[in-house]
Order: structure tokens, then C-alpha cells, then sequence
């Protein structure tokens, strides 16, 4: 009905021609004492021809209309399935829809070829710089220096390098994703000993549950993802322990809890927002606000869920939700 009106007002100059010729017609036979009954009789029938007419042209009307709504809801590129122009001013609207696609195309091409070379370009600068940071690390082996804490500036430098690269990638609409079934554990104990130099530090004490479970997912990037919820625990824990399980035994949810500072209640909506660092990266000065929205963006694409609880100067718990539809159990 909405489309009926919208119709008799697109076509409402030619509906009050019609009324208006046919009232002259009518006014003129009455002036000249002509027998209304013909009048009226003509009238009707001009009138039934025009209901006739218009129903013909609104099917039509409502046909293209249907044909652009189809071609709106599957973005066609191309102007090929629009409706044939009628008229030459339907015609120049053509003609400038494809001037203004062939414009957009152009624009796309270039921004995809820029974001391409802005891509090569970080990607090789981060595997440039990791170069010189493993050459001081075999340096410092083999002159046996031990110095722990120029060893752990050397590790952040290596994380950031390294967290940039996985940033590209994920962003990247081509992420190299390989979805097999993995050994859950296998993936915790990397992630463990890559910071065990961290706990060790800072004197965090692990209690780490083995989950003997079987998960359908990518081993790099759920790797990246715990590395980076368990370098947030290190960071925001002065003491305590980091725990890691599985919430319930026939579940495939793994908690990564900590006793660290917590966050506070303001901030939890917003923590995986990107570059949002909230109370304690304000203090903390060195946040990124990177970590936890690739983190969140990841599991998104690996179809997993992540949930964060956390009550203040007592801890924090990450839910990572490995379950769904395809999973499949050993």
C-alpha cells in the first residue's frame, strides 16, 4: 500500500491533468446545455481506461522497484541488471550511476593497493627489527652475561614487534588460518614457557589444571591469544598466582584467572575496544589497549567466545569459550 501512494505521488501532476481536463469537459456540455448523461458517461469511461492504465503502469513501477531493491540487498557491482531506461532522462541517470562506479572502483583500487604496500612495508620492518633483538640474545649467551633485567626489556621489545605483526595479520582480510583439531595442552605450556622468565621475575607462582581436551582451531592464533590474556595477568599482578583450568571437566571453556589489581566495573564493557586502556592503563602508562581487541577479534573469526569477570584489588578471571557447533571431542 505504502508503494501505491508513493506511486500516485510520483505520478500526481498527471492525475490532476486528468481531473482538471475532464472537470473542462464537463463545465463546457453544461454551459451549452449538452445532456450531462453523456458527458458523464464518456468521463466514466476515460476514467476506467486510465484505472486500467495506471494499474498497468504501477505493476510496472513496482517490478523496477522490486529489481533495485534486489540488486540494493546483493550489492551487484555492475549496472547490468538495472531496469532498461525508459526515457533519456532515466538514461543519463545510468550513465552517471556507472561514471560513479567506475570513480568508486578506481578509489578501492588504490586504497587496497596502498593498505597492500602499508602491509609489506610493517610486515618487513617487523621481521627486520626482530633480526638485531635474537643477535643481542646470542650475544648475551655467549658471553654469559645474565643481566635480567636488560634480558626482559629485550623481551618486551621482542612482544611488540611481534604483537604488531599478528595486528596486520588479523586486520588483514586474508588472515592464514589453519583449523585443525589440537591438543589444548600442547598450546597452554607454550604460552607457559615463554613467560616463565616473567613469573620467575616477578614471583607469581602458576597453578596450571591440565585439560586433556581435544579443540577444532588454529594452534598460532589461540597461542597468540592466551599469550596475550597471560601477559596481562604478569602485568597487573604484584603478587599471587595465575591459575589456569577448565571450568567444568566435560566443558571446553579454559579460565586464565589472576590475583592481580583488577579492572574496574566502569571499564569491563570497554576493555575490548580498541586502543581503550582504561583505569589501569592510564596508570600504567605503557598500555596499548591493543592486546585484548585482537584478542577478541581473533576468537571472533575462530568462532570461539572470550568473557571477562573481574572484581577490583582482587583478580581477574578470562573465560575462553573453545565449544561450538563443529566441535569435535576425543
Amino acid at each position: 500500500m505504502k508503494l501505491f501512494f508513493e506511486y500516485l505521488k510520483y505520478h500526481i501532476k498527471s492525475i490532476i491533468l486528468f481531473t482538471f481536463f475532464a472537470g473542462i469537459f464537463i463545465l463546457v456540455f453544461s454551459l451549452y446545455s449538452v445532456p450531462i448523461e453523456p458527458a458523464l458517461y464518456a468521463a466514466s469511461l476515460c476514467g476506467v481506461i486510465a484505472v486500467i492504465l495506471t494499474l498497468i503502469s504501477f505493476f510496472r513501477f513496482r517490478s523496477k522497484h522490486k529489481a533495485l531493491l534486489e540488486m540494493i540487498n546483493t550489492i551487484t557491482v555492475s549496472k547490468d541488471n538495472l531496469p532498461h531506461p525508459k526515457n533519456i532522462i532515466e538514461e543519463d541517470y545510468m550513465n552517471l550511476i556507472d561514471v560513479l562506479y567506475q570513480e568508486k572502483c578506481k578509489i578501492d583500487s588504490q586504497k587496497s593497493l596502498t593498505i597492500s604496500e602499508l602491509n609489506d612495508y610493517y610486515t618487513l620492518w617487523v621481521h627486520q627489527i626482530k633480526s638485531p633483538i635474537s643477535a643481542i640474545k646470542l650475544l648475551f649467551q655467549s658471553k654469559k652475561i645474565h643481566d635480567i633485567e636488560i634480558e626482559q626489556q629485550l623481551f618486551k621489545i621482542e612482544q611488540y614487534a611481534e604483537m604488531a605483526l599478528q595486528y596486520i595479520r588479523a586486520e588483514s582480510d586474508a588472515a592464514d588460518f589453519v583449523i585443525r583439531k589440537y591438543p589444548l595442552d600442547a598450546i597452554i605450556r607454550q604460552a607457559i614457557r615463554k613467560y616463565s622468565k616473567s613469573f620467575i621475575l616477578k614471583k607469581i607462582s602458576l597453578n596450571y589444571t591440565p585439560t586433556e581436551a581435544i579443540v577444532l582451531t588454529d594452534e598460532k592464533w589461540l597461542l597468540f591469544v592466551i599469550e596475550q590474556i597471560l601477559s596481562n595477568s604478569l602485568k597487573y599482578s604484584l603478587q599471587g598466582q595465575i591459575s589456569i583450568y577448565m571450568k567444568k571437566k566435560d566443558d571446553l571453556i579454559l579460565v586464565i584467572e589472576d590475583t592481580g589489581i583488577g579492572i574496574e566495573p566502569e571499564d569491563l564493557p570497554r576493555i575490548c575496544e580498541k586502543g581503550y586502556t582504561g583505569y589501569n592503563g592510564r596508570i600504567d602508562k605503557k598500555s596499548t589497549g591493543i592486546g585484548l581487541y585482537l584478542s577478541k577479534k581473533v576468537l571472533n573469526k575462530l568462532s570461539h567466545k572470550m568473557n571477562i569477570q573481574s572484581v577490583p584489588d582482587k583478580g581477574t578471571k578470562v573465560y575462553i569459550d573453545l565449544s561450538y557447533n563443529d566441535q569435535i571431542s576425543e
